[in-house]
């Protein structure tokens, strides 16, 4: 299979580096970060797993979709904050029947990559693991877990089957959920819950835990936005949200998150596709959502610093 991941950052350069291990697959790192597509080109893509090294050479990476051409399935890794722009300037490797997958972070992903591509092209997942990028060709394998994707009608097509092996091939362990949708509001309000907090507080995903006035903040951000997606009819996966992200908490406990990362290497976050999201669907639906908003205008205010 032809595959092009379009943003080569940590997940997706792990995603890539997997994926190109199978003898039948052909796998290109789509990015803009010169020096990662250079080192990668030069010396193969070094993992750390596990403790040991791996170097994956036969991983290809370029900056120009036009290098690469139509793929049969293109995954997609950027920030949310760049979906539009990333689909739209690497269009030459979207042909009529590219699949696009997004395991990407947000609420949002799907539409705006729908309105490049069109709607029947577009299937969507979440993912469990966790990659740290540790310079130009090399990153850390930090833990390992699923990878659920399904059709957005939740039907059990033979594309979504096709797609969900060449992952098992890869040793990327995967399963097809019939509520997709719902998958990935789980995962939304777990970011809810998690980052915009770190990134305000300069915490640890556990340590929010440790201070009662942050606990209590971490709950309500996850409840108004379980209020939002009940109003929109979205079938929750976890029946216990606020639990459910106190469990990631504590399973990710030594994890700085991605807000975190970003506010303290000085980029612009994800908030919007993230609180800021809760917030719009929330005045959309006549919900007020007050806690996510202070939180959604605080790392906007540090995002400006």
């Amino acid at each position: 299979m032809k595959i092009a991941i379009v943003g080569a950052g940590a997940m997706g350069s792990l995603y890539g580096a997997k994926l190109s291990a199978v003898p039948s697959n052909e796998v290109y790192l789509l990015d803009v970060w010169k020096d990662h597509v250079d080192a990668v080109n030069q010396s193969g893509l070094l993992m750390e797993e596990q403790g040991t090294e791996i170097v994956y050479d036969k991983v290809k990476a370029t900056s120009d979709a036009e290098e690469i051409g139509p793929c049969d399935l293109a995954i997609v890794f950027v920030k949310s904050t760049l979906t539009s722009i990333a689909v739209k300037s690497n269009r030459a490797v979207f042909g009529p029947d590219t699949i696009a997958l997004t395991l990407q972070n947000g609420l949002g992903n799907i539409d705006l990559i729908r309105t490049e591509i069109g709607d029947q092209n577009v299937v969507a997942g979440t993912t469990a693991h966790g990659a740290t990028m540790l310079g130009p060709g090399k990153m850390r394998h930090a833990g390992s877990g699923k990878t659920i994707i399904g059709e957005l009608d939740g039907s059990l097509s033979q594309r979504i089957q096709m797609i969900a092996q060449v992952l098992r091939d890869a040793e990327l362990e995967t399963e097809i959920s019939g509520n997709v949708l719902g998958l990935v509001w789980d995962k939304l309000l777990v970011n809810v819950g998690i980052n915009a907090l770190t990134g305000i507080t300069g915490l640890h995903n556990g340590e929010l835990l440790k201070h009662p006035e942050i606990e209590a903040l971490l709950e309500a951000a996850v409840e108004e936005a379980a209020a939002v997606a009940k109003a929109k009819g979205i079938i929750l996966d976890d029946q216990d949200p606020v639990a459910h992200t106190k469990q990631v908490c504590t399973a990710t406990a030594v994890n700085k998150s991605s807000m975190l990362q970003d506010v303290l290497n000085h980029k612009q976050t994800e908030i919007n596709m993230i609180n800021g999201a809760i917030v719009r669907e929330g005045m959309a639906l006549g919900i007020s959502t007050p806690v996510n908003m202070v939180l959604t205008n605080l790392i906007t205010f540090i995002q400006k610093q």
